[in-house]
């Protein structure tokens, strides 16, 4: 029975003392000679158990679940190769519990109630306690879950459930309000470095057999990207092709011909990794769309951390692509969502999307000075109170204080925008924001004039020959551009106003 989680399902480390049943139905296949070295490998009690110490704590939910102290369900949700399955076999291993496991790829609603049916009768004839592990619960469908509702309720058997899909979504909600939910983390490099020195040392393992170099075991780590098995999978093809050369030390070149992927010199720690990432930003924010897919493929074959990569994303949207193109920052949260529902390698999909769209997209820093160029301001001393009529008036006795006092509501103004003081008295005509002709901005660029011109109460600029209507007064006409709620400017191109954003022959820029 295969698993979506660290090892395959095989019998658990230890003697069992429950009860067996047919193979494959009651408890696990035995551990043989040559079985895979993850199986092998497969810790043999919590104490080799490793990457998830927020769960091994003395007293913690998944200490007693092992040992037996407290006949509690729980479904285990974590990536690939983060301990789902090892723990199921510690807990088949450690008790007196009869242990049964399936599959939800191959298990049905008739499988499940047999199961529940037989702990019943066992339960009531004073027989062990069933613990009943499902594999890959998320594939169960809603009455497949629905058929363990009474039993885990009773207490009828001890659910022990592993999933790769956030079971908020996955897993139906009586179902999930009836177990204990335990998150197990992704392994990370020293963890994964540590059970791959082990496997080369251990009897389970290469016994010593082999030595595995540096560069090597640098280049399975990166390769595991967090999953156990697949580095052990790796080591364990490795060590049989340096057998099979008559060498006693597994390199770099030999690691790299077992596994058929080439070493990417790429240190997340080192140079390497920040160089890759700034080649990666410059690209993007150079609009060079091929060159940024070229650094993302690098980072994901290297094995970065996909959330790193989202992060990124997610940043340079506002920084590089801001108001020229806003559905931008969308799209890169979208993307990080994605990482974190869907996962690698489905995810390298939705990074690509990502980063072809803010590649391709115009290019605007203008959020970015602005921030800072405000930030600047505060550190430096500018500021001070806010202005009286801005001040929170809801409380009793603030009208007393003169707080809201002169304030004027904008949307009582059929334009939507009123002369009014928003800053402190010391940055009155201070511009934070100033926006760049490209993609959407370039519309923003021809409101923003208008915006300030009636806020700040300033007059319309002077008559100009090539433009006999500029310098007229804002007429309601005019300003109904600024209610557009698609920010495009409407029936102002080609007035006064439209001539103090000197954008009007602006192209696309970056695009």
């Amino acid at each position: 029975m295969e698993s979506d989680a660290l090892f395959s399902l095989g019998a658990p480390a230890g003697p069992r003392s429950a009860p067996a049943g047919p193979a494959g139905v009651d408890g696990f296949t035995p551990v043989a000679d040559d079985s895979p070295l993850p199986v092998r490998m497969r810790p043999a009690n919590l104490d080799e158990l490793v990457g998830q110490d927020h769960l091994l704590a003395p007293g913690a939910p998944l200490r007693q679940l092992v040992s037996g102290g407290a006949p509690m369900s729980v479904i285990l949700w974590g990536p690939p190769g983060s301990g789902k399955t090892t723990i199921a076999h510690l807990v088949a291993g450690a008790t007196d519990r009869r242990f049964v496991a399936m599959s939800a790829l191959s298990a049905g609603v008739k499988d499940v109630r047999a199961v529940i049916e037989t702990a019943r009768r066992q339960r009531r004839s004073g027989g062990p306690q069933t613990v009943l592990f499902i594999d890959e619960v998320h594939r169960f469908s809603k009455t497949q879950q629905d058929s363990l509702l009474a039993a885990v309720e009773d207490r009828t058997v001890t659910l022990l459930a592993a999933t790769t899909e956030n079971p908020y979504f996955s897993v139906i909600s009586p179902l999930l309000s009836r177990c204990v939910l335990l998150t197990l983390q992704p392994l990370d490099d020293d963890a994964v470095r540590g059970l791959l020195r082990r496997a080369v040392a251990d009897e389970r393992g290469l016994g010593g057999a082999l030595t595995l170099a540096t560069e090597a075991e640098d280049h399975l780590v990166r390769l595991a990207a967090g999953d156990v098995r697949k580095a052990l999978t790796a080591l364990e093809a490795a060590a049989a092709s340096a057998t099979a050369l008559g060498a006693g030390r597994i390199d770099l070149a030999t690691a790299e011909q077992a596994v058929d992927v080439a070493a990417v010199r790429y240190d997340r720690d080192g140079d390497a990794h920040y160089d890759v990432v700034s080649a990666f930003i410059k690209s993007m924010r150079g609009s060079d769309v091929d060159a940024a897919v070229h650094w993302l493929a690098r980072m994901l074959v290297a094995g970065e951390d996909a959330r790193f990569i989202a992060r990124r994303l997610v940043i340079f949207a506002s920084e590089d692509v801001g108001m020229a193109d806003p559905a931008a920052l969308s799209v890169a949260t979208a993307a990080a969502h994605a990482v974190e529902y869907v996962g690698l390698p489905e995810a390298q999909l939705n990074l690509a999307q990502a980063v072809i769209h803010l590649a391709t997209a115009p290019k605007s820093n203008s959020a970015t000075t602005a921030i800072g160029a405000a930030i600047a301001d505060v550190r430096a001393g500018r500021g001070g109170p806010v202005p009286r009529g801005l001040r929170d008036a809801h409380y009793a006795g603030a009208r007393g204080l003169g707080h809201g006092t002169g304030y004027r509501y904008p949307h009582d103004d059929q334009r939507g925008v009123v002369t009014q003081q928003y800053v402190p008295d010391d940055l009155v005509g201070t511009d934070y924001y100033r926006p760049s002709p490209h993609g959407a901005e370039r519309s923003v660029a021809t409101r923003l004039p208008l915006l300030r011109r009636i806020v700040r109460g300033l007059p319309a600029p002077p008559a100009r020959p090539e433009d006999p209507s500029a310098g007229s007064p804002v007429t309601a006409q005019t300003a109904s551009a600024l209610a557009d709620g698609n920010g495009r400017p409407t029936g102002t191109r080609g007035t006064g106003t439209m001539q103090d954003s000197g954008t009007n022959a602006a192209g696309e820029g970056q695009q």
